[in-house]
């Protein structure tokens, strides 16, 4: 059962619909239902948080090099948030930052970068000590020189790192560091598991008393009675006609965002990108690596390369190349006349699992291909699974934008369109706080207020948060996790966690 206050009784005279059970609309029906609100969550899935392929925590923006300093700031709070929040979906392993010889960056860029947002995250820990989730703020990150690699080549890598150092073993044995400008950078930005996560977000808001969860339905409808403000949801579930009265709505629809607002008439600028990552299988490495990111232009043949590693030899690959992550004419506007941007058929058609098994089989060579030009022994590796894909929104029209929250457009309804995951736990928040002002909502959040930067909701998670998540045992989640990895046509290793004593 979830942690219930004094004022849940005044919360639950408001009934509150949320569209989507992705990450973002999971995870306000977490703080809503937490706060005592009724809440009805309509997932048109079989379950919680499917959509882009997740892996990366985001703490500082460490794959973008082409967004602002204020975005990778911003990141990093909503990351150390979620951290707090989801901290058994966490995998506790570094990553490193490798900038290739053919690239027109330097290491010392990044490297700039890093030291404003090492100050960032020390001024945070000062703040509130549990925001200390990535590991003590002095050993953020750690530079490499070619000399350093050479030695750690020269040593044997455990089965389980505990170090800097030992994390750093089995990639200074592999990689070819004639394709690389040092230093390299080893820092602490961890993964983010999404079958975890789905099972953290399922099992806690099924125990809830405060939450309808309907997995399997699809909405029709919505239709606002001018008089009351109220919303009337209809909706499919296996073909059954449903009706749901609302005060207030949230569309956490992800890419289908705009096919929400088109049944209210209202036409906001917004794109959508399908992308896709790879699942290899390098059974010969199944020591914990980090993961590991060689830097590129993004859309070009040299893209950046992203590999993540998971338990047992698993490894996903993103490669921002039109050959690997990207698809020609993946990335689409909405028109005048709709706010939905359209997609092209044969990239929905991947959304909904219809994927050429021969598409599948190339485009997962070339990922390797791209992985095995940094790293030859990866040539060994082969087809580990299916795809993990998605369309990705992004509001307005800045392909770039990482970080996006809520906008508020109409009286009681409330569109959240977040990018990354980590922006999850601060939509939340800012609904909550929208709904406190307009006196639909006693806000019984135990946040502390003395934050360092930004906003309270950016950095922190009310310890009822906490609280409720970390209520869930280690079996409850691994198990949930590795039925849906199975469910989704994945190997059940893809649901592991990576050494959650790291920090």
């Amino acid at each position: 059962m979830l942690y219930q206050n004094s004022k849940s009784s005044e919360n639950s005279n408001v009934r509150i619909g949320i569209i989507g059970g992705g990450v973002g609309g999971a995870t306000i029906a977490l703080r809503l239902s937490e706060q005592g609100v009724n809440v009805i969550l309509l997932e048109k899935e079989t379950s919680l948080i499917n959509g882009p392929p997740m892996c990366h925590l985001h703490a500082g923006g460490n794959l973008y090099r082409e967004i602002s300093d204020q975005q990778c700031i911003d990141l990093l709070k909503q990351s150390i948030s979620t951290a707090r929040l989801y901290r058994d979906a966490i995998d506790y392993r570094p990553t490193i930052v490798a900038v290739p010889l053919h690239d027109n960056g330097h290491p010392s860029d990044v490297i700039a970068r890093l030291t404003t947002l090492q100050q960032e995250y020390a001024k945070l820990v000062e703040a509130d000590p549990l925001n200390q989730v990535l590991g003590p703020a002095e050993k953020y990150f750690t530079l490499y020189e070619r000399q350093d690699i050479e030695r750690l080549a020269q040593l044997v890598a455990p089965k389980q790192p505990e170090t800097c150092d030992e994390w750093m073993i089995s990639f200074a044995k592999s990689a070819d560091l004639n394709q690389l400008k040092f230093p390299l950078i080893l820092v602490q930005e961890f993964g983010i598991n999404v079958f975890r996560l789905a099972a953290i977000a399922s099992l806690t808001l099924e125990k809830s008393e405060s939450c309808s969860l309907l997995t399997n339905t699809q909405v029709t409808s919505v239709i606002q009675n001018k008089t009351s403000n109220k919303w009337t949801i209809e909706a499919k579930c296996q073909e059954e006609k449903q009706t749901f009265e609302v005060d207030y709505l949230i569309n956490a629809c992800g890419f289908q965002t705009g096919t929400i607002d088109n049944m209210i008439g209202l036409l906001p600028k917004r794109m959508v990108e399908f992308k896709a990552a790879y699942v290899s299988y390098w059974p010969s490495e199944k020591n914990n690596w980090p993961e590991i990111i060689f830097y590129g232009e993004r859309g070009t043949k040299n893209g950046m390369t992203q590999l993540t590693p998971y338990p047992n030899g698993y490894f996903q690959i993103h490669a921002m190349t039109p050959e690997v992550t990207l698809f020609e004419d993946g990335l689409v506007s909405s028109e005048l006349e709709s706010a939905q941007p359209q997609l092209d058929k044969k990239y929905l058609a991947k959304v909904n699992n219809q994927w050429d098994p021969q598409v599948v089989k190339t485009r997962t060579a070339k990922a390797i291909d791209k992985v095995t030009g940094f790293i030859p022994s990866f040539g060994n590796a082969t087809l580990g699974g299916p795809p993990m894909f998605g369309a990705q929104q992004i509001p307005g029209a800045d392909a770039t934008l990482r970080v996006a929250n809520v906008s508020f457009e109409y009286d009681n309804y409330a569109r959240c369109e977040i990018v990354k995951a980590s922006s999850a736990l601060p939509a939340a928040n800012t609904i909550i706080k929208n709904l406190v002002e307009h006196g639909m909502l006693f806000n019984n959040s135990t946040s502390d207020s003395n934050t360092s930067g930004s906003n309270a909701s950016d950095t922190h998670t009310s310890q009822t948060s906490v609280s409720i998540t970390y209520s869930l045992t280690e079996l409850e989640i691994s198990q949930r996790a590795e039925q849906l990895a199975l469910e989704r046509n994945f190997p059940k290793d893809l649901a592991g966690r990576t050494n959650p004593n790291f920090i």
